[in-house]
């Protein structure tokens, strides 16, 4: 059997050398040798000489990644769609356009704070090639074919490598005996059937969350990945964040007392944000193979049958289908027809950390609400979302919240007796007033209740640069870097490196079917909680969603 990467929670890291320096009269109080440099400084009279060991204790020891085998196999991928995240991804893996590279050199020119140039080259190199690129639209698929090429990680002007064979239909791509691993990142209606396709053709799977658009394929890909034994990877970044691995260490060690509630959440407010992308120059029926686009007629059929067995006609546009749309297939996240929404696009994400942190699993209960409140473009997915899951067996209910037209700054908080916690790419966890454990110190004063007394800052550095509102989202969430021995990696690189070793050691990635599984099925009933107007229940034992009465 595969030896499982997700092991147990991670351990803290070592504070950089200006905050380590700065924290070395705290030698009477170790474990707060992670308190941000901020704090430090308006409690270091008033903390000296307290200690809190007997109550408080976190490891030391640095977050468990798994490590590269040396002169491991060279890996042959495939990369099956190349829009926003599949160039994210392509690039993570070591192949950028040339035209990214310039323009963060000349980000970095204008602004030496920026370091993304010198930290892209510093990327790990894989050990592997671009054997073959797919995507239906024209520009996007010879723009995989340069970054496939750029094996030097070079800008428009350098000395380029031979072009990966473009494809213009997947199943071509995955019939070729020269690709060993493939990269899906096209829209959520194809997730599943790429995955399940690539399985049956022996291709190792890096596949973008969600999991699957629709119930009855969870069930299918799952069995597939199963059936084929191939590795495969979910794209929850997240995995790899190390803020993730030290919350588990914290919960697991029952510091924050027992935990009843957890708030998570999305809030953007740009376009872009909410899924209104650029159309891209010369997209057009001539570039763009539009029934290819459409998706698996199968899976089409069950999505339809599904809204039209519930009454949910609203939320679906048949007459649309078959008529070439630039604003649809660019910002296909708007409309069911291809979406899996809120849920399955940013609420995921929120659940696979929880996931992660505390092991969860599949909840007992949905319930949902929200609409269409501001982005009136004729989307039919909503744009205010709340979603409650319950686990009884666990005392634990989840809150995610959600709006497209707010910025407002809400984190992602574990509510515990003793103590909260606010997860992000940093830590901070404030104690409790009405908490039991630390009631003692509390009362002594040596542990205050107004400000987060402990906070975990890995590699804290004020030269960390996002360039969009959308980034920084990502970036707050841990969900763009991390930290490994006081050095920045890009999640996404560190999520592709695992899944790449697990092929080469024969081991099981952290976000795995099974997570995946998991993932897929808390997302649809979050949606169709929403669609119906119900509540939905997960039959643990049958292994199914059932209805609640109807609202």
């Amino acid at each position: 059997m595969a030896e499982d990467v997700n092991k147990t929670p991670a351990q803290d890291k070592q504070p950089d050398k200006g905050r380590r320096d700065a924290l070395k009269t705290l030698a009477t109080v170790p474990v707060l040798g992670a308190l941000a440099y901020g704090v430090y400084q308006k409690k270091k009279d008033a903390l000296k000489g307290r200690n809190i060991s007997d109550v408080f204790q976190v490891g030391n020891a640095q977050a468990q990644y798994l490590e590269p085998v040396k002169d491991g196999k060279q890996i042959r991928l495939g990369i099956i769609g190349f829009g926003i995240r599949g160039k994210d991804l392509l690039r993570a893996a070591g192949f950028a356009e040339p035209s990214w590279i310039d323009t963060v050199i000349e980000a970095h020119r204008k602004n030496k704070k920026d370091t993304n140039y010198e930290q892209y080259m510093a990327q790990d190199d894989l050990n592997v090639v671009v054997n073959g690129v797919c995507d239906i639209f024209d520009k996007y698929g010879e723009a995989a074919q340069l970054a496939g090429s750029n094996i030097r990680r070079e800008g428009s002007n350098g000395k380029f490598g031979p072009a990966p064979k473009r494809y213009r239909t997947y199943k071509e791509l995955l019939a070729a005996d020269d690709i060993d691993a493939v990269i899906i990142a096209a829209p959520d209606h194809w997730h599943s059937t790429m995955a399940m396709d690539a399985a049956r053709a022996g291709k190792h799977v890096y596949c973008e969350k969600p999991l699957s658009w629709t119930v009855p394929e969870t069930y299918m890909v799952r069995q597939a990945i199963k059936e084929t034994g191939v590795v495969f990877q979910l794209g929850h970044q997240g995995r790899q964040t190390d803020c993730y691995q030290k919350a588990a260490e914290i919960i697991n060690k029952g510091l924050l007392g027992d935990v009843n509630l957890i708030e998570v959440c999305t809030n953007r407010n740009s376009p872009n944000g909410a899924w209104v992308y650029d159309i891209i120059e010369g997209a057009s029926p001539q570039t763009i193979d539009w029934k290819q686009f459409e998706g698996n007629p199968d899976r089409i059929k069950e999505y339809m049958d599904y809204m039209t067995k519930n009454g949910l006609e609203r939320y679906i546009g048949p007459d649309e289908r078959d008529k070439f749309s630039l604003e649809r297939f660019f910002r296909w996240r708007c409309w069911w027809d291809y979406s899996t929404g809120l849920s399955g696009d940013l609420l995921t994400h929120e659940y696979d950390a929880v996931n992660q942190i505390m092991h969860v699993g599949i909840p007992h209960s949905a319930t949902s609400s929200g609409g269409v409140y501001f982005y009136k473009d004729g989307r039919t997915v909503p744009d205010v979302l709340q979603t409650v899951f319950e686990w009884p067996d666990r005392d634990l209910s989840m809150l995610y919240s959600a709006t497209l037209s707010s910025t407002r700054e809400r984190g992602k908080v574990f509510m515990g007796h003793d103590a909260s916690m606010e997860v992000s790419n940093m830590l901070a966890i404030t104690v409790d007033r009405d908490s039991t454990r630390y009631a003692e110190k509390i009362a002594q004063g040596i542990i205050p209740t107004d400000t987060p007394f402990y906070t975990y800052v890995p590699g804290q550095n004020s030269t960390d640069s996002v360039t969009s509102p959308t980034e920084l989202y990502f970036a707050k969430r841990g969900l763009l870097y991390t930290y490994v021995n006081g050095r920045r990696y890009d999640t996404s690189h560190l999520h592709i490196r695992e899944w790449l070793e697990c092929i080469r050691q024969g081991k099981t990635p952290s976000c795995n079917i099974d997570r995946a599984f998991e993932e897929a099925m808390t997302a649809h009933m979050g949606t169709r909680a929403y669609l119906e107007g119900r509540t939905m229940y997960w039959d643990k034992d049958k292994e199914e969603i059932v209805r609640g009465e109807k609202a």
